[in-house]
């Protein structure tokens, strides 16, 4: 499994997950979070691996869905990325000014 398909839905996971329905949680997680293979899902649920198989990848679909409608993972990054943008010009710029640094942290804080 590729690796950065594997952070890709855990991270998609994260942010619409709870837009799944159980059985689609629990295949991912199971998949995805926890390694699970295909064979060692289909016999938790005893059912067949194609079952398993076409279920995930249904799954992965919808939350190629969610995220092209809804932006929230890439709108996640791109905020992080801005903040510490900021961040470093804040501090180069105003070295003295702490307010604006801890205020930068604590939108991060928020994010996280």
């Amino acid at each position: 499994m590729e690796i950065e398909k594997t952070n890709r839905m855990n991270a998609l996971f994260e942010f619409y997950s709870t837009l799944l329905t159980e059985k689609q949680m629990n295949y991912m997680e199971m998949y995805y979070a926890d390694d699970f293979s295909l064979g060692e899902i289909a016999e938790e649920y005893d059912i067949s691996r194609q079952a398993v198989y076409d279920n995930i990848k249904r799954t992965e679909k919808i939350l190629e869905e969610y995220e092209k409608k809804l932006h929230l993972f890439s709108d996640y990054i791109v905020r992080g990325e801005l903040l510490e943008n900021l961040k470093s010009y804040v501090s180069e710029t105003y070295p003295k000014d702490t307010t604006i640094i801890q205020y930068i942290e604590q939108i991060q804080e928020v994010e996280e």
